[in-house]
Protein backbone atom coordinates (compact mmCIF):
# COMPACT_ATOMS: atom_id res chain seq x y z
CA UNK A 1 0.00 0.00 0.00
CA UNK A 2 0.99 3.78 0.19
CA UNK A 3 -0.20 7.08 0.95
CA UNK A 4 -1.71 9.98 -1.30
CA UNK A 5 -0.84 7.99 -4.29
CA UNK A 6 -0.92 5.16 -6.20
CA UNK A 7 -0.58 2.48 -9.52
CA UNK A 8 -4.53 4.18 -10.09
CA UNK A 9 -3.55 7.66 -9.66
CA UNK A 10 -4.42 8.77 -12.66
CA UNK A 11 -1.73 12.35 -13.35
CA UNK A 12 -2.27 15.81 -15.62
CA UNK A 13 -0.44 18.20 -15.64
CA UNK A 14 -0.84 22.32 -15.60
CA UNK A 15 1.44 24.06 -16.76
CA UNK A 16 2.82 20.85 -19.18
CA UNK A 17 3.85 22.94 -22.44
CA UNK A 18 6.02 24.79 -20.41
CA UNK A 19 9.75 23.92 -20.49
CA UNK A 20 9.65 22.45 -17.06
CA UNK A 21 6.23 20.93 -17.31
CA UNK A 22 8.00 19.22 -20.12
CA UNK A 23 10.87 18.03 -18.84
CA UNK A 24 9.51 16.73 -15.91
CA UNK A 25 6.54 15.41 -17.26
CA UNK A 26 8.87 13.02 -19.48
CA UNK A 27 11.17 11.89 -16.14
CA UNK A 28 7.70 11.01 -14.44
CA UNK A 29 6.90 9.03 -17.72
CA UNK A 30 9.92 7.56 -17.46
CA UNK A 31 9.72 6.86 -13.95
CA UNK A 32 5.94 4.87 -14.78
CA UNK A 33 3.40 7.32 -13.81
CA UNK A 34 -0.02 7.40 -15.55
CA UNK A 35 -0.05 10.72 -17.10
CA UNK A 36 -3.43 11.34 -18.91
CA UNK A 37 -3.59 14.80 -19.88
CA UNK A 38 -1.93 18.56 -19.79
CA UNK A 39 -3.74 21.91 -19.24
CA UNK A 40 -2.92 24.49 -21.26
CA UNK A 41 -5.58 26.83 -22.72
CA UNK A 42 -4.27 28.37 -25.46
CA UNK A 43 -3.13 24.81 -26.88
CA UNK A 44 -6.68 23.00 -26.02
CA UNK A 45 -7.02 20.00 -28.60
CA UNK A 46 -3.28 19.53 -29.33
CA UNK A 47 -1.37 16.89 -28.28
CA UNK A 48 2.40 16.13 -27.06
CA UNK A 49 4.50 13.32 -28.19
CA UNK A 50 7.12 12.55 -25.60
CA UNK A 51 10.04 10.19 -25.41
CA UNK A 52 9.44 6.38 -25.69
CA UNK A 53 5.95 7.59 -27.88
CA UNK A 54 3.53 8.27 -25.18
CA UNK A 55 0.82 10.22 -26.68
CA UNK A 56 -0.41 12.99 -24.29
CA UNK A 57 -3.29 15.22 -24.83
CA UNK A 58 -3.44 18.88 -24.06
CA UNK A 59 -7.45 20.70 -22.39
CA UNK A 60 -8.23 23.79 -21.73
CA UNK A 61 -9.32 23.35 -18.09
CA UNK A 62 -9.02 20.91 -15.56
CA UNK A 63 -12.81 20.09 -15.41
CA UNK A 64 -12.26 18.88 -19.11
CA UNK A 65 -9.16 17.02 -18.45
CA UNK A 66 -11.11 15.41 -15.26
CA UNK A 67 -13.98 14.41 -17.35
CA UNK A 68 -11.98 13.33 -20.27
CA UNK A 69 -9.91 11.05 -18.08
CA UNK A 70 -10.66 10.22 -14.76
CA UNK A 71 -7.50 12.28 -13.42
CA UNK A 72 -7.62 12.18 -10.10
CA UNK A 73 -3.96 14.19 -9.39
CA UNK A 74 -2.98 17.59 -10.66
CA UNK A 75 0.86 18.51 -10.42
CA UNK A 76 1.19 22.53 -10.59
CA UNK A 77 4.10 23.65 -13.39
CA UNK A 78 3.30 26.86 -13.15
CA UNK A 79 4.65 30.16 -12.62
CA UNK A 80 4.54 31.81 -9.15
CA UNK A 81 1.98 34.69 -10.81
CA UNK A 82 -0.44 32.23 -12.03
CA UNK A 83 0.01 29.08 -9.30
CA UNK A 84 -2.97 30.37 -7.27
CA UNK A 85 -5.61 30.47 -10.04
CA UNK A 86 -3.97 27.31 -11.12
CA UNK A 87 -4.55 25.81 -7.72
CA UNK A 88 -8.00 27.38 -7.46
CA UNK A 89 -9.13 26.08 -10.84
CA UNK A 90 -7.78 22.34 -9.65
CA UNK A 91 -10.16 22.74 -6.10
CA UNK A 92 -13.20 24.15 -8.08
CA UNK A 93 -12.91 20.91 -10.30
CA UNK A 94 -12.57 18.97 -6.96
CA UNK A 95 -9.49 17.50 -7.98
CA UNK A 96 -8.53 14.84 -5.29
CA UNK A 97 -4.74 15.62 -4.90
CA UNK A 98 -3.33 18.90 -5.78
CA UNK A 99 1.07 18.67 -6.12
CA UNK A 100 2.00 22.38 -6.29
CA UNK A 101 5.55 22.49 -7.43
CA UNK A 102 5.94 26.49 -7.91
CA UNK A 103 8.62 28.39 -5.43
CA UNK A 104 8.13 31.59 -4.22
CA UNK A 105 4.11 31.80 -4.31
CA UNK A 106 3.22 34.54 -2.69
CA UNK A 107 2.19 33.85 1.15
CA UNK A 108 -1.06 35.90 0.59
CA UNK A 109 -2.28 33.51 -2.14
CA UNK A 110 -1.26 30.23 -0.89
CA UNK A 111 -3.07 31.61 2.18
CA UNK A 112 -6.22 31.89 0.42
CA UNK A 113 -6.16 28.66 -1.74
CA UNK A 114 -4.81 26.63 1.73
CA UNK A 115 -8.35 27.94 2.97
CA UNK A 116 -10.35 27.15 0.09
CA UNK A 117 -9.11 23.40 -0.16
CA UNK A 118 -9.99 23.21 3.68
CA UNK A 119 -13.59 23.47 2.90
CA UNK A 120 -12.90 21.28 -0.03
CA UNK A 121 -12.18 17.37 -0.62
CA UNK A 122 -8.99 18.89 -2.04
CA UNK A 123 -5.20 17.80 -0.83
CA UNK A 124 -3.10 19.93 -1.46
CA UNK A 125 1.09 18.84 -1.33
CA UNK A 126 3.62 22.31 -1.20
CA UNK A 127 4.21 24.94 -2.70
CA UNK A 128 7.90 24.87 -3.16
CA UNK A 129 8.20 20.98 -2.85
CA UNK A 130 9.45 17.83 -4.61
CA UNK A 131 6.11 16.61 -5.13
CA UNK A 132 5.40 12.72 -4.01
CA UNK A 133 6.74 9.25 -4.94
CA UNK A 134 5.38 5.49 -4.37
CA UNK A 135 8.13 3.75 -5.52
CA UNK A 136 6.97 1.30 -8.37
CA UNK A 137 3.60 2.73 -8.52
CA UNK A 138 3.62 6.32 -9.62
CA UNK A 139 5.72 9.52 -8.74
CA UNK A 140 3.64 13.48 -9.13
CA UNK A 141 6.67 16.16 -9.10
CA UNK A 142 9.91 16.04 -9.34
CA UNK A 143 11.61 13.82 -7.24
CA UNK A 144 14.50 11.22 -8.97
CA UNK A 145 12.61 8.15 -9.01
CA UNK A 146 16.23 6.49 -9.27
CA UNK A 147 17.20 7.43 -5.87
CA UNK A 148 14.35 4.92 -4.67
CA UNK A 149 13.95 2.39 -7.13
CA UNK A 150 12.46 -0.10 -4.50
CA UNK A 151 9.16 -0.31 -2.56
CA UNK A 152 9.62 -1.00 1.23
CA UNK A 153 8.50 -0.83 4.90
CA UNK A 154 9.63 2.75 5.30
CA UNK A 155 7.17 6.08 5.14
CA UNK A 156 9.15 9.52 4.67
CA UNK A 157 7.78 13.00 4.85
CA UNK A 158 10.84 15.78 4.75
CA UNK A 159 10.76 19.48 4.22
CA UNK A 160 13.48 19.53 1.85
CA UNK A 161 13.67 18.11 -1.57
CA UNK A 162 17.52 17.90 -1.76
CA UNK A 163 17.46 16.18 1.56
CA UNK A 164 14.50 13.70 0.93
CA UNK A 165 16.49 12.29 -1.94
CA UNK A 166 19.54 12.45 0.36
CA UNK A 167 17.55 9.63 2.52
CA UNK A 168 15.79 7.64 -0.44
CA UNK A 169 19.28 6.91 -1.42
CA UNK A 170 20.61 6.22 1.74
CA UNK A 171 17.97 3.79 2.84
CA UNK A 172 16.92 2.39 -0.62
CA UNK A 173 18.08 -1.10 -0.37
CA UNK A 174 15.20 -0.89 2.59
CA UNK A 175 12.77 0.52 0.65
CA UNK A 176 9.63 2.69 1.29
CA UNK A 177 5.71 2.73 0.63
CA UNK A 178 5.70 6.55 -0.03
CA UNK A 179 8.10 9.70 0.04
CA UNK A 180 6.06 13.24 0.56
CA UNK A 181 8.10 16.52 0.11
CA UNK A 182 6.00 18.76 1.97
CA UNK A 183 7.65 21.79 0.46
CA UNK A 184 9.51 24.70 3.64
CA UNK A 185 6.83 27.69 3.05
CA UNK A 186 5.73 29.49 6.03
CA UNK A 187 2.14 27.59 4.65
CA UNK A 188 1.34 24.39 3.34
CA UNK A 189 -1.01 22.30 2.39
CA UNK A 190 -0.01 18.81 3.99
CA UNK A 191 2.16 19.33 7.05
CA UNK A 192 4.08 16.72 8.97
CA UNK A 193 1.32 15.72 10.88
CA UNK A 194 -0.80 14.44 7.55
CA UNK A 195 1.51 12.73 6.05
CA UNK A 196 2.51 10.89 9.51
CA UNK A 197 -1.50 10.31 10.69
CA UNK A 198 -1.48 8.36 6.93
CA UNK A 199 1.42 6.31 7.63
CA UNK A 200 0.03 5.38 11.35
CA UNK A 201 -3.02 4.38 9.31
CA UNK A 202 -1.10 2.68 6.15
CA UNK A 203 -0.42 -1.20 7.06
CA UNK A 204 2.15 -1.41 4.89
CA UNK A 205 4.37 1.02 6.61
CA UNK A 206 6.06 0.00 9.60
CA UNK A 207 8.84 2.48 10.48
CA UNK A 208 7.78 6.35 9.40
CA UNK A 209 11.41 8.76 9.04
CA UNK A 210 10.49 12.33 9.27
CA UNK A 211 12.61 15.47 8.02
CA UNK A 212 12.53 18.43 9.41
CA UNK A 213 14.39 21.90 9.95
CA UNK A 214 14.97 24.85 11.43
CA UNK A 215 12.38 27.81 12.00
CA UNK A 216 8.92 27.66 12.95
CA UNK A 217 7.36 24.94 15.70
CA UNK A 218 5.74 22.12 12.87
CA UNK A 219 8.40 19.45 14.42
CA UNK A 220 7.26 20.64 18.31
CA UNK A 221 3.85 19.93 16.93
CA UNK A 222 4.73 17.12 15.52
CA UNK A 223 6.21 15.51 18.20
CA UNK A 224 2.71 16.14 20.32
CA UNK A 225 0.94 14.44 17.79
CA UNK A 226 3.32 11.75 17.73
CA UNK A 227 3.32 11.01 21.33
CA UNK A 228 -0.74 10.92 21.09
CA UNK A 229 -1.39 9.04 18.19
CA UNK A 230 1.35 7.13 16.57
CA UNK A 231 2.78 3.45 18.10
CA UNK A 232 5.06 2.87 15.06
CA UNK A 233 8.45 3.74 15.54
CA UNK A 234 9.50 7.40 13.82
CA UNK A 235 13.22 8.50 13.32
CA UNK A 236 14.14 12.12 12.54
CA UNK A 237 16.71 14.37 11.05
CA UNK A 238 16.50 18.37 11.60
CA UNK A 239 18.47 20.20 8.97
CA UNK A 240 20.18 23.46 10.54
CA UNK A 241 21.99 22.39 14.05
CA UNK A 242 25.00 25.00 12.61
CA UNK A 243 22.65 27.27 11.19
CA UNK A 244 23.30 31.23 12.48
CA UNK A 245 20.76 32.93 14.41
CA UNK A 246 18.12 35.26 12.36
CA UNK A 247 19.61 34.39 8.96
CA UNK A 248 17.49 32.52 6.55
CA UNK A 249 18.46 28.83 5.45
CA UNK A 250 16.67 27.61 1.93
CA UNK A 251 13.49 28.15 2.87
CA UNK A 252 11.01 31.05 3.33
CA UNK A 253 10.08 29.60 6.87
CA UNK A 254 13.52 28.30 7.56
CA UNK A 255 14.95 31.29 10.05
CA UNK A 256 15.89 31.48 14.08
CA UNK A 257 14.94 33.88 15.83
CA UNK A 258 15.96 33.68 19.88
CA UNK A 259 15.66 30.16 21.38
CA UNK A 260 12.76 29.58 19.07
CA UNK A 261 13.02 27.31 16.18
CA UNK A 262 16.39 26.00 16.76
CA UNK A 263 17.39 22.22 15.56
CA UNK A 264 18.41 21.64 19.07
CA UNK A 265 14.96 23.02 20.80
CA UNK A 266 13.35 20.45 18.00
CA UNK A 267 15.76 17.57 18.88
CA UNK A 268 14.94 17.93 22.30
CA UNK A 269 11.27 17.70 21.62
CA UNK A 270 11.07 14.85 19.69
CA UNK A 271 13.70 12.63 21.82
CA UNK A 272 11.11 13.32 24.71
CA UNK A 273 8.24 11.63 23.01
CA UNK A 274 10.51 9.15 22.07
CA UNK A 275 11.88 10.05 19.09
CA UNK A 276 15.51 9.00 17.66
CA UNK A 277 16.64 12.11 16.17
CA UNK A 278 20.03 12.11 13.79
CA UNK A 279 22.31 14.93 13.62
CA UNK A 280 23.24 14.35 10.02
CA UNK A 281 21.32 12.35 7.28
CA UNK A 282 23.10 9.65 7.38
CA UNK A 283 23.31 8.84 11.51
CA UNK A 284 19.52 9.09 11.33
CA UNK A 285 19.71 6.42 8.40
CA UNK A 286 21.70 4.11 10.77
CA UNK A 287 19.18 5.11 13.68
CA UNK A 288 16.23 4.03 11.18
CA UNK A 289 18.50 0.84 10.67
CA UNK A 290 18.55 -0.03 14.13
CA UNK A 291 15.17 0.61 14.89
CA UNK A 292 14.13 -1.99 11.99
CA UNK A 293 16.13 -4.68 13.47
Amino acid sequence: MSIFLDSDSKIIVQGMTGAEGMKHTQRMLNSGSTIVGGVNPKKAGTTVTFEGGTEVPVFGSVREAMSSTGANVSVVFVPAVATKSAVVEAINARMPLVVVITEGVPIKDTAEFYALARESDTRIIGPNCPGIISPGQSNAGIIPAETAPNPGPLGLVSKSGTLTYQMMFELSDIGFTTCVGIGGDPIIGTTHISAIRAFQADPDTKAIMMIGEIGGDAEEAAAKFIQENVTKPVVAYIAGFTAPEGKTMGHAGAIVSGSSGTAESKKLALEAVGVKVGRTPSQAAQLMRDCLQ
